[in-house]
């Protein structure tokens, strides 16, 4: 099983170095995780993936409406686990 940081830090890693794994993760990030993981995203679950460049930076805070527990834990930094094989 690995961490939902360790999976981002997998992703970012392999982003970084392979730039046609990089278009595919910006364009389709929901299918290319699942592919790189071996997962299935739950419906009505998605991931956006923004670019930073020297002129943009992103902050992503966290959801506004308290979350039930099931759900904090699919969007929660490193709180939640992917089993991929």
């Amino acid at each position: 099983m690995i961490s939902v940081s360790e999976a981002r830090e997998r992703l970012i890693e392999k982003a970084s170095t392979d730039d046609a794994f990089r278009t595919r993760l910006v364009n389709d990030p929901g299918k290319t995780v699942e592919e790189e993981f071996g997962v299935t995203l739950p419906d009505g679950f998605s991931i956006k993936v923004h670019e930073q460049s020297s002129t943009e930076a992103h902050l992503v805070l966290p959801p506004a409406a308290k979350l039930e527990e099931k759900d904090l834990s699919l969007v929660a930094g490193g709180g939640g686990c992917w089993s991929y094989g």
